[in-house]
């Protein structure tokens, strides 16, 4: 059914070795069962219903998810979201969605949920293939914020359809900039994370860890001893228990002062 070269198998191996599958078409779900297996997986479970999805994903700890758009028990977009704020091993792992229903609200529906790449029904192995050296071979960074969670948005690429959803032009021209989006996006993330601590503080806290490692590195890099200073003090304050949002708001606080305005105004 499919072949490709031993070498290129070799490493997306631990990505596809657990596959686990949401698919209510029990003919769909056997096709990509069967090329997963030709792909070297060891492990692949296919569920129709949502709720049974979470516990397979929790028992096998899968390395690749694949989940239909829509059936009777299954909503791929909730789904995605489930997991992404879920406190699974296997929140972060490559999510495709594949479906029939490739429109541009699909599409857009399944990157603002946290997929990794999207795939339209009826495909070739290779199409697949494709798909899955992207997200084994050509990881995205990952976003840890109030309103998303899941793989960068802005290097999003379904290769299914020409709209502006694809976000092609969002791509940085140089290492200057693409840093400074980095370090844009992060304050952001921790304005949002302020601001909406109590509605969820858990993924607040979880958001504001994260970006105190993207911090402490931009800084270093940069020797931008201002900054290393204001997430130290965050980081430390993170460190002692149970955050507040009183207690975020001096720490936040200072390293949102270090940034312009025009950042601040697109936090959310």
């Amino acid at each position: 059914m499919f072949s490709a070269d031993t070498k290129t198998l070799n490493r997306i191996e631990p990505v596809v070795r657990r596959v686990l599958i949401a698919d209510p078409n029990l003919a769909s779900a056997r096709l990509l069962l069967d090329i997963m297996k030709s792909m070297g997986a060891r492990e692949v479970v296919t569920e129709s219903d949502e709720h049974r999805v979470m516990d397979h994903a929790r028992e096998m700890e899968p390395g690749l998810i694949f989940t239909e758009r829509s059936g009777p028990k299954l909503d791929g977009e909730q789904l995605a979201r489930r997991i992404r704020r879920s406190h699974l091993p296997c929140r972060r792992v490559p999510i495709i969605m594949a479906t029939a229903d490739a429109t541009a609200t699909s599409i857009r529906g399944a990157r603002d949920a946290g997929i990794h790449e999207f795939l339209r029904k009826p495909f070739a192995s290779a199409d697949l293939f494709r798909r899955i050296e992207n997200v084994a071979l050509k990881p995205r960074d990952w976003v840890e914020g109030i309103g998303y969670v899941g793989p960068d948005r802005r290097r999003f690429n379904s290769g299914e359809y020409p709209g502006l959803q694809k976000r092609t032009g969002d791509k940085p021209t140089t290492a200057a900039q693409a840093a400074l989006e980095v370090k844009d996006q992060a304050l952001r993330i921790l304005a949002a994370a302020l601001a909406k601590f109590d509605n969820d503080p858990i993924q607040a806290t979880r958001a504001a860890k994260q970006q105190v490692e993207t911090l402490k590195a931009l800084a270093t890099k940069n020797a931008d001893v201002r900054l290393s200073i204001a997430v130290a003090a965050l980081e430390g304050y993170l460190a002692e228990g149970v955050p507040t949002r009183a207690g975020l708001t001096g720490p936040i606080g200072a390293i949102l002062a270090l940034a312009p305005p025009e950042t601040l105004s697109e936090a959310g």
